[in-house]
């Protein structure tokens, strides 16, 4: 009797343990309204570019824009806002980061797309902004988002629309998840900002900054979002989508990006297998590359043509 007790308590704390990490890691609950008009990403390293952060918000804001939505394999409604450059241009299809916002990480990429004659996509994924949802799955469930995105923009903007897929962090982590799925040729390329090995690496990598135990606590939060998200957080890593990748990818990172570490991007570029090119920007933090060298960043991109 005594063994059955001690077999059911350590059930039940195996259970509770997975799921505050299922809770830490990937829930986010109901979304309350902020009043700041103006949001930039948590954290002392953005402070410093708060205003052109702003000033960027502003601008697009300024933009003429259509509101755009589908519905996700699972029937969540999923949204966006699509900025037009210029009829039958090529479009980026981009991605925010962990627990971001289109509008708040990727203004600045659509003044960026603008300067390269391309339109904009910006969605709000899963569980963030105005798109349904209260589970983050790292890359796992947001890349069958992004084929259902191409789809739609097949639907809507007809059969020879061009298509560069776009993201930043966990959004360039959903990009490469997805270039190792069937796509039309409509998608001609692949962006990859910053983005990680696999969603294991940088789940490990911060309960380390946490001063945890990464080796014991990892299994429980792959456990988490296997009984209480239902899913496999270990499905198809970034790295191993490069290995099948057939798109070209352009990569970059900051070298002093404390939160992805740029060893992340020099490891995807080495495993990826199609054309490729690596740019790493000094003293660039995490997502910080375009805000540093936006000149150089825009080069990169003008000579990295995916065959547009």
């Amino acid at each position: 009797m005594v063994v059955v007790w001690i077999a059911l308590c350590l059930v039940v704390g195996i259970l509770l343990i997975s799921f505050v990490c299922f809770c830490m890691a990937f829930f986010v609950p109901k979304r309350e309204a902020t009043d700041e008009e103006y949001p930039i990403p948590p954290g002392r390293v953005y402070e410093p570019y708060r205003d052109t952060m702003v000033k960027w918000m502003k601008e697009v804001r300024t933009l003429s824009y259509e509101d755009v939505s589908i519905t996700s394999f699972d029937g969540l409604k999923l949204c966006g806002k699509y900025y037009e450059y210029a009829p039958g241009a090529p479009i980026e299809l981009m991605f925010h980061g962990y627990r971001g916002l289109a509008e708040r990480d990727l203004c600045g990429g659509v003044q960026r797309s603008f300067a390269l004659g391309r339109s904009v996509l910006i969605v709000d994924q899963r569980a963030s902004g105005q798109s349904e949802g209260r589970v983050i799955t790292f890359g796992v469930y947001e890349s069958r988002d992004c084929v259902s995105w191409v789809e739609f923009m097949i639907r809507r903007f007809g059969p020879d629309v061009k298509i560069i897929l776009t993201g930043i962090s966990m959004g360039a982590a959903t990009v490469m998840m997805a270039a190792a799925k069937p796509l039309p040729p409509n998608v001609k390329g692949v962006l990859a900002d910053c983005g990680y090995t696999s969603a294991r690496d940088i789940i490990k990598k911060v309960i380390r900054d946490m001063k945890l135990p990464a080796n014991l606590l990892y299994p429980f939060v792959k456990l988490g979002a296997r009984l209480y998200g239902g899913f496999d957080v270990e499905e198809t890593p970034p790295i191993e989508a490069m290995k099948v990748c057939r798109l070209p990818i352009i990569f970059f990172h900051g070298d002093n990006d404390a939160y992805v570490p740029c060893d992340m991007s020099r490891e995807n570029y080495a495993a990826c297998v199609s054309e490729k090119q690596l740019v790493i920007v000094p003293e660039a933090g995490h997502g910080l590359s375009y805000m540093l060298d936006g000149e150089g960043y825009i080069q990169a991109l003008r000579e990295f043509t995916f065959g547009l």
